[in-house]
C-alpha cells in the first residue's frame, strides 16, 4: 500500500491496543526507502492523558498504569517536524527545526514498524513506540534519550508494551552507526525541506482519526 504525495494522513502511537497518541500529517513522498511525513506547526494532535489531564511523562509509571485514560485533542506546539519511516524498519526518522524553522537535529524514534491502513476516507499509519530514543546532531554526535524513562518502564513487564529491550538497543546502535558514518538518512537530506504552498494545516483531526487500532 502506497499513500499519494499531499495526501492527509494521521500518524498514531498504540500501546497494547490504545491509542497512545495521533499527530495529522501529509506525505512528502512513498517509496521503495520508505514513507515521508510532514507534521507542520499548529497540525491537529490528540494525546492519552488521566481522568487528571496528565500525560503519560507527567506521572509515575505506577500511576499511569492504574489510571482510566480519554484523548485530549491540540495542536502541535513545536516547530514543524519532518518524519521518515523507512521501509520494514524498527525506528523512525525526524528532522527537528530551531524555532526558525532551521534544521537543527535527528531524532530517531525507536518503534515498531508500522502498519498502514486505509479505509478509502482516511489513511494512517499505526506503529508501537518503544520509547527509548537517539538524538543525532548535525556533526552526528549522539546521546541516548529517555534512558530512565525506558528502565522505569521496563520494570512492570505486565503492563510495558516492550518485549524485548535488547533488540531496542540493538537496533539504536544500528542507526547510530549510519549516523556516525553521515549515510543516509543523515547525509544532508531534506535537512533543508519545504512544503508546498497549498499545504493547509487542517482546522481540526480528520474523521476517523480515532478509528480502533490496527496493531
Amino acid at each position: 500500500m502506497r499513500f499519494e504525495p499531499g495526501r492527509l494522513v494521521v500518524h498514531r502511537n498504540v500501546r497494547r491496543g490504545r491509542i497512545g497518541w495521533v499527530r495529522t500529517a501529509r506525505v512528502v513522498s512513498d517509496d521503495d526507502r520508505g514513507l515521508l511525513l510532514w507534521v507542520p506547526r499548529d497540525a491537529p494532535v490528540a494525546s492519552e492523558v488521566t481522568e487528571a489531564g496528565l500525560g503519560m511523562r507527567a506521572v509515575p509509571f505506577t500511576e499511569w498504569i492504574s489510571s482510566s485514560y480519554g484523548l485530549a485533542t491540540g495542536r502541535w506546539d513545536g516547530p514543524s517536524v519532518l518524519k521518515f519511516l523507512p521501509a520494514g524498519a524498527a525506528h523512525s526518522v525526524w528532522w527537528f527545526r530551531d524555532a526558525h524553522g532551521r534544521f537543527a537535529t535527528w531524532y530517531v524514534n525507536l518503534e515498531e514498524p508500522g502498519v498502514r491502513w486505509d479505509d478509502g476516507t482516511l489513511a494512517g499509519v499505526d506503529m508501537v513506540d518503544q520509547d527509548l530514543d537517539v538524538l543525532v546532531r548535525p556533526d552526528r554526535s549522539w546521546e541516548w534519550k529517555d534512558e530512565e524513562e525506558f528502565a522505569e518502564r521496563l520494570a512492570f513487564p505486565d503492563h510495558y508494551w516492550v518485549p524485548d529491550p535488547d533488540a531496542v538497543r540493538a537496533e539504536g546502535k544500528r542507526v547510530i552507526a549510519l549516523a556516525e558514518a553521515g549515510e543516509f538518512p543523515f547525509d544532508g537530506t531534506w535537512c533543508d525541506f519545504t512544503p508546498p504552498s497549498d499545504w493547509l494545516v487542517p482546522d481540526k483531526l480528520p474523521p476517523g482519526w480515532d478509528r480502533p487500532p490496527v496493531r
